[in-house]
């Protein structure tokens, strides 16, 4: 054997050491990360050590036949110490520090009597792949190996039983977490398992050191990669769930930046694009771009519009939510529409409620002299038009936005909504909002009938032109 699945799962493991390294550094007196990481370091190093090449090595540079053996084993069953430990840590409760201080020093006591018995013995024939078959009729060497196997099918049967009845308790990342973790670990007892096996069909004269040289250490290396990302799973499961996350609502939020585009580049309100392309810096540079345009453009929100919007899309959708992200999604399209209208003049807010005309269809544009014509634009939230009035004469008319809104009596549209909420609502979600500007009807033939109407009145801007 040249020892390249001993490397490999050597190499899985201690690359999931260097994952969880800089936590380590981070927070060294965490006794939770101290358990992981000695997991990990100690699973790593037994393949290492287990390697025939690397026990060639050990053997030829100490001058002593087999000596590789003992470390390993001792290194095994440290690794099963350990994984104990980070059951204990993991679960918690009452005497944490006391149960694992009591798999420390009983392992320890094995380590010790591991030691004892290969100085007491004799193993004077190097074996790199089948010692524990060779010498297990010879003394002492035979009880070190049999010491160490069941100590380490102890420690894997423990955390297996511990692994997998936990799991049924807990939900998500952890679950899965543990799930492969039980799983490794029965891997891991079937190393020592079918070792125990093959040592007593020495005993009885039979040879089936191929249970040693072949099924154990499959197994050990399968249970390898299974218990290293079971341990590594629910601490990088929610990392990436989180990520991902953030590149979807970064996706999601590209149709309200597209809505704000052009009061992003004119006001010059857009941060430059992040150096580094991570998706929380995405997402963040994207929201604080909308909403450095959402603040430029606050107070200029349509509360009639709102008021109406929001009305039609509950009675279309019977959802509040989706009808308050839509409504917004209605006044920014419009707010925006009329920033860009505005070209480079200077900013300005809409008329009050009292200076709007009473009609039915829209308030009104404004004229030379302060007079006012209207024009009915036919849309989703109903018909209708009338002549106006100056702007400041018929404040009352403002509430008759009946139509095919479904309102029978006079409506009056409150406060201005400001993007922190709206009176008995909650913030706003700008995920939402962005979602239905892609995909509400509502908000498709508003700006239709937005642009529709600055075509058909031949002038340069919007003008007070909204559907009703």
């Amino acid at each position: 054997m040249n020892g390249l699945t001993n490397y490999v799962s050597c190499g899985v493991l201690w690359l999931g050491l260097a994952v969880k390294a800089p936590d380590l550094v981070r927070h060294r007196h965490d006794p939770y990360l101290r358990a992981i990481c000695a997991v990990l370091c100690l699973a790593g190093l037994c393949f290492f050590l287990g390697a025939p090449p690397t026990i060639g090595a050990v053997n030829r540079l100490s001058g002593v036949p087999n000596l590789a053996a003992p470390l390993t084993y001792a290194a095994i069953t440290a690794y099963g110490a350990a994984s104990q430990v980070l059951i204990v840590r993991w679960r918690g409760g009452a005497g944490v520090r006391r149960v694992a201080r009591r798999w420390i020093v009983a392992y320890a006591g094995v380590i010790l009597g591991i030691a004892v018995a290969f100085a007491l013995g004799d193993a004077p024939e190097e074996r790199r792949t089948d010692l524990d078959t060779y010498y297990a009729r010879t003394p002492f060497i035979a009880e070190m190996i049999v010491l160490y196997l069941v100590a380490h099918l102890t420690a894997a049967t423990v955390t297996m039983v511990s692994a997998l009845g936990w799991a049924r308790q807990v939900t998500g990342w952890l679950r899965a977490g543990l799930l492969l973790l039980g799983v490794g670990t029965l891997c891991n007892a079937g190393f020592s398992a079918a070792k125990l096996v093959a040592v007593s069909a020495r005993w009885s004269g039979r040879d089936w050191s191929a249970l040693d040289t072949n099924v154990s250490p499959a197994a050990a290396g399968l249970g390898a990669l299974l218990t290293s990302v079971g341990i590594l799973v629910p601490l990088t499961g929610p990392r990436l769930a989180e990520r991902h996350q953030a590149r979807r609502a970064y996706a999601r939020l590209a149709p309200l930046e597209r809505e704000l585009d052009g009061v992003l580049t004119r006001r010059a309100l857009r941060l430059p694009r992040p150096r580094w392309s991570f998706p929380h810096a995405l997402l963040m540079w994207r929201q604080t771009s909308v909403q450095n345009a959402l603040g430029y453009l606050d107070g200029t929100w349509d509360p009639l519009l709102y008021a109406e919007t929001h009305e039609a899309a509950l009675r279309a959708t019977a959802d509040p939510a989706g009808a308050e992200a839509t409504a917004w999604a209605a006044v920014i399209a419009e707010a925006a529409l009329r920033d860009g209208e505005r070209g480079d003049g200077e900013r300005s807010h809409l008329r009050s409620v009292s200076a709007r005309s009473g009609s039915a269809g829209p308030v009104g544009a404004q004229g030379t002299g302060g007079a006012a014509a209207a024009v009915g634009v036919p849309g989703v939230f109903g018909t209708g038009g009338s002549a106006a009035g100056t702007g400041a004469a018929d404040a009352a008319g403002a509430t008759d936005a009946a139509g095919a809104l479904g309102a029978d009596a006079p409506r009056e549209a409150g406060p201005l909504p400001r993007l922190s909420g709206v009176p008995g609502a909650g913030p706003v979600d700008l995920v939402a909002v962005a979602d239905a500007l892609r995909g509400s009807a509502l908000v498709a033939d508003l700006r239709r009938r937005l642009h529709g109407a600055d075509t058909a009145n031949g002038v340069n801007g919007v003008n007070e032109v909204r559907p009703v």
